[in-house]
């Protein structure tokens, strides 16, 4: 009897565990079920491009080159001094003002140069009067000698004192000239157009001679001094252009190699090369700093920007759009440089790439690490990725 009861209880047990495993069977199942469902339900996330996230991939004229760097400055630049010492009066100009060649800027106090003017010219005047005694002296001693009252040489000493007279009158004119050039530079004028930089002294100074009061800059014509080896100075000539970003300022400024130094600096053994900038209509300052690549070669390659290139994985691939849908591409590097074409790339790095098809549509590197696969629309598809229009039918004859 008691072995039954311990064979029931067995067979209990095992039948209860049997329900509990078919329990969570069937509610694993069931869970799966309500998950295969809801996921079913949802559509696939799509990615929104804009017109700007993505280029077109096609050939470019790339041009290569040198890096420079170095401050802008104004082509023409002049500091206003004083010619003489003084007290400086009328100055008005501050920083930013116009100014046009010829304007008076300021003026030094000139009421002892005015003095100087007039004591010279009283000098003048008498040095004009000695003359004419000393004229009519000679003239009745010449006289006198043509009558033999007196002998030649009285009249010689007379022409001796009448040589001496003029020559002390030249001498006193030549000082009123020097006066009068001093009291015209207690004026002072701005030498060329354009705008003051510095104000250097303040009305009511005593300044000395050679001594800065203003700083003008014409600004339509800037210019980069950039420094170069040796060895790549001689790839430079003068003509060749260069595409430069400033600091302070989201477009590309093409300028233009005016000259090169025909020296070496000391030490250093860089040469100086001057790249003009016309500024005309660009708005640019004095001292901002620019880089950028003068152009020495071009190479003609299908391009790509260089920031649109991905490294994340072992081997480099960009990004493209295929049929609504990311795919990576592989792609092989080549040469890198400038867009010198038109359009909103010019002036952007980019670099020759192999893989790609002519025309493909490459995400740019903003956009970041997309799936595989992702699909993608445009809010606003640029022109040229956009189908052309079908051609219009032509009119039937009736």
């Amino acid at each position: 009897m008691k072995r039954w009861i311990k064979w029931a209880v067995v067979a209990l047990v095992l039948l209860a565990l049997a329900a509990a495993v078919l329990g969570a069977l069937s509610a694993r199942k069931t869970q799966q079920q309500a998950l295969a469902i809801s996921t079913a339900g949802k559509a696939p996330a799509v990615v929104e491009l804009a017109a700007s996230d993505v280029v077109q991939a096609k050939t470019r004229q790339l041009s290569q080159g040198l890096a420079l760097s170095g401050p802008l400055k104004a082509f023409n630049s002049v500091f206003v001094k004083a010619r003489v010492a003084g007290e400086l009066q009328g100055l008005s100009l501050r920083e930013g003002d116009t100014v046009k060649a010829g304007q008076v800027v300021a003026r030094v106090d000139a009421s002892e140069y005015q003095s100087r003017v007039q004591q010279a010219q009283q000098q003048a005047e008498s040095a004009r009067a000695q003359v004419d005694i000393v004229q009519r002296q000679f003239d009745n001693n010449q006289a006198l000698v043509n009558q033999g009252f007196i002998s030649k040489t009285a009249l010689d000493a007379s022409q001796a004192n009448l040589n001496a007279g003029k020559a002390n009158h030249n001498a006193a004119l030549a000082a009123v000239a020097v006066a009068k050039k001093s009291l015209d530079d207690t004026v002072l004028r701005a030498p060329l157009s354009g705008q003051v930089a510095q104000r250097l002294a303040q009305p009511g100074e005593r300044v000395g001679i050679d001594a800065r009061v203003l700083e003008i800059v014409d600004l339509s014509r800037l210019e980069l001094e950039a420094s170069l080896s040796a060895a790549d100075v001689l790839a430079v000539r003068p003509g060749q252009s260069a595409v430069l970003q400033i600091e302070g300022t989201a477009q590309n400024v093409t300028a233009t190699v005016a000259r090169i130094n025909p020296s070496a600096q000391a030490g250093s053994r860089s040469v100086l090369v001057y790249l003009s900038i016309d500024n005309s209509t660009l708005g640019l300052r004095q001292g901002l700093f620019a880089q950028g690549t003068l152009g020495t070669t071009k190479v003609s390659a299908l391009a790509v920007p260089v920031s649109a290139v991905r490294t994340d994985k072992p081997a480099s691939y960009v990004q493209v759009v295929e049929n609504q849908q990311v795919a990576h591409k592989p792609v092989e590097l080549g040469a890198r440089g400038q867009d010198t074409a038109s359009g909103s790339a010019a002036g952007e790095t980019m670099v020759a790439v192999k893989g790609l098809a002519e025309n493909a549509v490459v995400l740019r590197g903003a956009v970041g690490s997309l799936r595989e696969g992702t699909a993608v629309k445009f809010t606003q598809a640029p022109a040229w990725a956009l189908p052309a229009a079908p051609a219009a039918p032509s009119p039937k004859a009736f």
